[in-house]
C-alpha cells in the first residue's frame, strides 16, 4: 500500500479575517482541508462557531479569536494570542471587508465613508503591522489580501468601496516589495461579483456568478506554490457574464 503523503499545509498556521461567513468561511475551510491549523477571526462569535463546526465535521482543526480589524488593540491582542499559542503564523488572509450603501458619492454620509475605509484598508494595515513581524522572524510567510475587480474598474454608485479597493491594491503591491527581502510573499486576489448568502446581487444569475469556493481555490493555489515563485495577483471572473 503506498505511503500516504502529508497534507500540503500540514504544520502551518493560517489566519483568516472575516471567517464567519462568505468568502472568509470558504477560505478557512479550504486551508483547514489542506492541513493548516486555521485561526478564525471576526466580530461575530456565533458566525465563527458555525465555520469552526464545518471544519471539525471535516475532521480538521481551528481556533476562534474574536477580533475587530478596525480596532488596533483588538488586532494586537489577537497577534499576542497567536504568538503565545502557536509561536508562528504562516498564512494571513485579509478578507474582512464591507461594501457600504449603493448610491452617488455626493450622497454618501461621512460615517459610511469612514466605515468602509476603516475596514477595507486601515484594517489590512493593522493586520500586517501586527502579524508581519512573526513572519519576518521566521523568514517565511504568505499574506493574501482579498480585493475586488472594483479596485481595477470604475464602480458607479460604489465609489467609496471602489476607492478602498484601489487603495488596497496599491498597499499590496508596495508591501510585496518591502517583504520580499524577508522571503514573505504578498499576493492579491481580485474577484468579480461573488454570490454569497449575505451579498446577493439583484438582477444577476446566481448560477453564473463566482462562488466563495472559487476565491478559496485561488487562495489555495497561492499558498501551495513552490517556494521560488509567487503569484502576485489573481483576477477572477465568471466564465459567463451573470
Amino acid at each position: 500500500m503506498p505511503e500516504r503523503l502529508p497534507a500540503p499545509l500540514s504544520g502551518q498556521v493560517a489566519l483568516v479575517t472575516g471567517a464567519g461567513r462568505g468568502i472568509g468561511a470558504a477560505v478557512a475551510i479550504k486551508l483547514s482541508a489542506l492541513g493548516a491549523q486555521t485561526v478564525l477571526c471576526g466580530r461575530s462569535r456565533p458566525a465563527l462557531e458555525h465555520t469552526a463546526q464545518a471544519i471539525v465535521e471535516a475532521g480538521n482543526q481551528s481556533t476562534i479569536f474574536e477580533c475587530d480589524v478596525t480596532d488596533l488593540r483588538s488586532v494586537e491582542s489577537s497577534a499576542q494570542h497567536v504568538e503565545r499559542d502557536f509561536h508562528r503564523l504562516d498564512i494571513l488572509v485579509n478578507n474582512a471587508g464591507i461594501a457600504g450603501p449603493s448610491g452617488p458619492l455626493y450622497q454618501l454620509p461621512p460615517d459610511e465613508w469612514e466605515a468602509i475605509f476603516n475596514t477595507n484598508l486601515r484594517g489590512v494595515y493593522y493586520m500586517i503591522r501586527a502579524f508581519a513581524p512573526l513572519m519576518i522572524r521566521a523568514r517565511s510567510g504568505h499574506i493574501i489580501n482579498i480585493s475586488s475587480l472594483a479596485g481595477k474598474n470604475p464602480l458607479p454608485n460604489g465609489a467609496a468601496y471602489s476607492a478602498s479597493k484601489w487603495g488596497l491594491n496599491g498597499l499590496t503591491y508596495a508591501t510585496a516589495e518591502e517583504l520580499r527581502a524577508h522571503n514573505i510573499r504578498v499576493s492579491l486576489v481580485c474577484p468579480g461579483s461573488v454570490h454569497t448568502d449575505f451579498s446577493l446581487h439583484a438582477g444577476k444569475s446566481a448560477e453564473r456568478m463566482l462562488q466563495a469556493s472559487d476565491v478559496a481555490h485561488a487562495v489555495a493555489m497561492i499558498v501551495t506554490q513552490a517556494p521560488q515563485s509567487f503569484a502576485s495577483e489573481i483576477l477572477l471572473r465568471p466564465t459567463q457574464k451573470p
